[in-house]
């Protein structure tokens, strides 16, 4: 079926084309009787105004193009909750997009971002080569999400990790824990500024003896490896600090398997305090990162730029907080970790 057109409006409404434009774009000077006419028209037709064609003629597309590296990840989830809420407020939509963490698909889908010809970018934790991020902020205003940066072109919002990593670690100590390990994020953005956070605040703390670093990724399958290579050699930590809330649901999973009692034989902290971290059957007790704020903060960046109100470039860095739930508690005094890990092995 052929889509009814600004014409095929104009006909029905018996009014010029010029006015359809007028009455479309909301303009004040048209008379509600003659606004009401062509809305109704095209209403009942089924009018749509051509987008392509009025960002064609206005060089502005009202779209904000967001590139996430990890659709399953609940974090991204609630960032994006905040962009869509601030960029609506704009009169601005997202086209979102994903590139499922890999480096090749990453680039096709900012390159379809770029040939949509949005206003402006939005790069969530992405595993882009910077040169290429770099290079698209030399076309439009481009704004890194949950990645540090200090690239003059290019703007960013982040967590502050390092200090995350140590309301963890410090609230672990505090609670009289002196083995506490980090089941890192491996390569993923933050995870090297919440290694050095946990680092940092263990030999702070006097604890730098007690340091242990496992390997791991910001998914349920890193947490599992991470618990794996903690429980391979060694006295078992009492307390795991995780790269995020997806690896320490992972590592709750492994443990439960070991028959290891979460928070009686070893307590958990998580980060990001994503919706996951509340259900009450999981109950993590982890850091929180302001994730609406951190989107709506990426749009005003967005924005700041579009309007030209500066062309310096912008790092934010937000404030977390620890959420204590139900997955931490006292060091316990017997040593049934031990033994476990000492069965197992057997």
């Amino acid at each position: 079926m052929k889509r009814p057109t600004i014409l095929d409006v104009a006909a029905r409404a018996r009014v010029s084309k010029s006015l359809v434009s007028l009455v479309m774009r909301g303009a004040a000077h048209v008379s509600e009787e003659k606004r009401q006419r062509v809305l109704g028209v095209a209403a009942e037709i089924g009018y749509r105004p051509n987008g392509m064609a009025r960002s064609l003629v206005r060089r502005r597309t009202n779209l904000f193009g967001v590139l996430l590296s990890d659709l399953h990840n609940p974090y991204f989830a609630e960032v994006i909750d905040g962009i869509q809420a601030a960029a609506a407020l704009s009169g601005y939509h997202a086209i979102i997009s994903t590139g499922d963490r890999v480096v090749r698909s990453e680039a096709t889908a900012l390159e379809t971002l770029l040939e949509l010809r949005t206003d402006g970018l939005i790069l969530a934790s992405p595993v882009l080569e910077m040169h290429a991020i770099i290079a698209a902020s030399r076309e439009l205003p481009t704004v890194l999400v949950a990645r540090h940066t200090r690239e003059p072109s290019v703007d960013s919002v982040a967590n502050d990790d390092p200090t995350g990593a140590s309301l963890a670690v410090t609230y672990l100590a505090e609670l009289g824990h002196e083995r506490i390990a980090h089941i890192d994020g491996g390569n993923g953005a933050g995870a090297m500024e919440r290694r050095r956070g946990y680092v940092r605040a263990m030999k702070k703390h006097g604890l730098e003896a007690h340091v242990q670093v496992v390997t791991g990724s910001y998914t349920e399958d890193g947490g599992r490896q991470g618990i794996d290579a903690i429980y391979r050699d060694g006295v078992p930590p009492t307390a795991i600090f995780a790269a995020n809330d997806l690896a320490a649901i992972g590592a709750l999973d492994a443990l439960a398997e070991r028959q290891v009692r979460v928070p009686e034989d070893v307590s958990l902290v998580g980060y990001d305090n994503t919706a996951l971290a509340a259900i009450r059957h999981i109950n993590l007790t982890t850091v929180d990162q302001p994730r609406p704020d951190i989107g709506r903060m990426a749009v005003k960046l967005l924005l700041e730029r579009l309007a030209g109100d500066r062309s310096e470039a912008r790092h934010v860095l937000m404030a977390p907080s620890l959420v204590i739930r139900g997955t931490t508690a006292r060091p316990a005094r017997s040593t049934r970790n031990a033994r476990i890990s000492r069965r197992r092995e057997k």
